[in-house]
C-alpha cells in the first residue's frame, strides 16, 4: 500500500466530499434573522469550509460536491477557486437549487442555523459514477462527512469511495451529526457504523460520538472507535478541550479562550488545522493544540470560509500560555470554543 508521502506526488494533499452552499450571514450581532436588516454572503458547507482552511494553511485542496444551474452555483465555483480550492469535482446540478443557509448570531453560545436546501441539495445528488476514484486513490488526506450518508445517490457515492481507497492512511470522517437531515438517530447510526469500518480517523464532540457509537464518554467513546479498526479518534469536548486517542497514546488539550462572534466556523477551522497536522505528521498533542487554536480564531470572526486563519495566525495562538483543563473548565465558560 503506497504511504502519504508517494501519494502526494500524485495528487491533491487533500480531497474532501461534502456540504458547498452560500452562508447569508447577518452582519448584525445579538438581532433575530425577523429584525435583521443587512446580510454577508460567504461560501459555506462544512466540507467546503473544511478545505478552504487546509489551503489556507498552504495545502493542495480539492472538493467533490455539487452546486446549482444558478447565479448561487456560479459563485460557489468561484469562490472556492479564489479561496485556493480546486473546483473540477464540484458538479452542476440542473434540477436543484444551490441551497443557502442563514444564521443568528448571539454570543457567546446560541448560534441557531437555518438550512434551505430542500427538496434536496446538489451536494446530495453526486452519484458513484461523479467520483473520480484515481483522485480518490491518490489523495494524501481523503476527508467525508456525515451528513453526505443522510440521503441516495450521495450514500452510494460516499461508500464508492472508500471502496477505492480501500482504508489507506489518512481517510477521515468528520461525524458531523445534523439532526435535521436524518429520519432518526438510530437511522444515523446506522450508515455511520458501516462508515466507520472504511475510515482510520475519526473527529467528532461527544454528541456525534453518542450517534456514532452510543458513548458521550470521551474516553469510552475513543475507545469504541478504536475498537472498530480505527488508528485515530478524536473528541471534541467544548470547555474540557479535545481528546485524542490512538492505541499506545492518549492526549488530552485545554481550548483557548477568546471573544466569541460566531462559533459555527469553529469546527470546520479545526478540521482544516487537524488535517495539516497529520500531513506534517506532527506529535498529536501539537496537532491537537493547533487544532484548537484555528477554531478558536474563527470562532471571534463573523463569517466561516473567509475566516479561515494562516499558519502564522494559528502558531502564533497555539504557543501562546493557555489555562489547564481545571482552570478552563471553571473559568472559561463564555469563551471557551466548542469547536
Amino acid at each position: 500500500m503506497s504511504t502519504p508521502a508517494a501519494r502526494a506526488e500524485a495528487g491533491f494533499d487533500v480531497l474532501a466530499i461534502g456540504r458547498s452552499g452560500v452562508d447569508i450571514y447577518p452582519l448584525q450581532v445579538g438581532v433575530g434573522l425577523d429584525e435583521v436588516d443587512t446580510f454577508g454572503k460567504f461560501l459555506g458547507g462544512s466540507a467546503a469550509n473544511v478545505a478552504v482552511a487546509a489551503a489556507r494553511l498552504g495545502r493542495r485542496s480539492a472538493l467533490i460536491s455539487g452546486a446549482g444551474d444558478d447565479p448561487f452555483g456560479r459563485y460557489v465555483r468561484a469562490e472556492l477557486e479564489r479561496l485556493g480550492v480546486d473546483n473540477r469535482y464540484v458538479i452542476t446540478d440542473e434540477n436543484y437549487a444551490t441551497p443557502v443557509t442563514f444564521c443568528e448570531i448571539f454570543p457567546p453560545d446560541d448560534f441557531p442555523l437555518y438550512f434551505y436546501r430542500k427538496p434536496t441539495a446538489p451536494d446530495l445528488q453526486i452519484r458513484p459514477e461523479d467520483i473520480d476514484t484515481d483522485a480518490v486513490k491518490a489523495a494524501s488526506l481523503y476527508w467525508s462527512t456525515v451528513t453526505g450518508l443522510s440521503e441516495e445517490p450521495s450514500r452510494s457515492a460516499h461508500f464508492a469511495a472508500w471502496e477505492a481507497r480501500d482504508r489507506a492512511p489518512l481517510t477521515v470522517l468528520d461525524l458531523d451529526y445534523r439532526p435535521m437531515f436524518w429520519s432518526s438517530p438510530g437511522a444515523a447510526t446506522e450508515q455511520v457504523q458501516r462508515a466507520l469500518r472504511h475510515v482510520t480517523v475519526a473527529v467528532g464532540n461527544r454528541e456525534e460520538c453518542e450517534v456514532a457509537v452510543g458513548e458521550t464518554d470521551p474516553d469510552r467513546a475513543a475507545d469504541a472507535l478504536l475498537d472498530l479498526g480505527l488508528e485515530l479518534a478524536i473528541v471534541k469536548q467544548g470547555p474540557r478541550g479535545v481528546l485524542g486517542k490512538t492505541r499506545t497514546e492518549r492526549v488530552e488539550v485545554p481550548p483557548n479562550t477568546v471573544d466569541v462572534v460566531n462559533g459555527l466556523g469553529a469546527g470546520d477551522s479545526f478540521g482544516g488545522s487537524l488535517i495539516n497536522g497529520l500531513l506534517a505528521g506532527w506529535p498529536l498533542e501539537k496537532i491537537l493544540r493547533y487544532a484548537n487554536a484555528a477554531g478558536a480564531i474563527v470562532a471571534s470572526r463573523l463569517e466561516c470560509s473567509t475566516a479561515m486563519p494562516t499558519e502564522a495566525e494559528v502558531s502564533a495562538l497555539a504557543n501562546s500560555d493557555v489555562p489547564s483543563l481545571g482552570d478552563a473548565a471553571s473559568t472559561t465558560t463564555s469563551g471557551a470554543v466548542n469547536v
